[in-house]
């Protein structure tokens, strides 16, 4: 019977303890990122919205006057 058992020295482990440090702060990073990104998303979305909305406004009122323009057109 063979037994293969790896050991692990104390600069091992350190290194491991170091990177699973390193893990963490990554995996803190990318969760503040990804909520920053999530507002910055909510924040555009709406001022989409409110371009839209203008737009449409605008579009609405130059047809209005277009339409007035050819009303006065043919009254002449």
């Amino acid at each position: 019977m063979n037994s293969n058992k790896t050991v692990y020295t104390e600069t091992d482990l350190s290194h491991l303890e170091q990177r699973i440090d390193e893990l963490i702060d990554t995996v803190g990073s990318l969760k503040n990122e990804n909520t920053a990104l999530r507002q910055q998303k909510d924040t555009l979305n709406a001022e989409r919205s409110q371009l839209i909305e203008k737009t449409e406004l605008a579009r609405s009122r130059v047809e209005a006057m277009i339409s007035r323009l050819r009303s006065l057109e043919l009254g002449s």
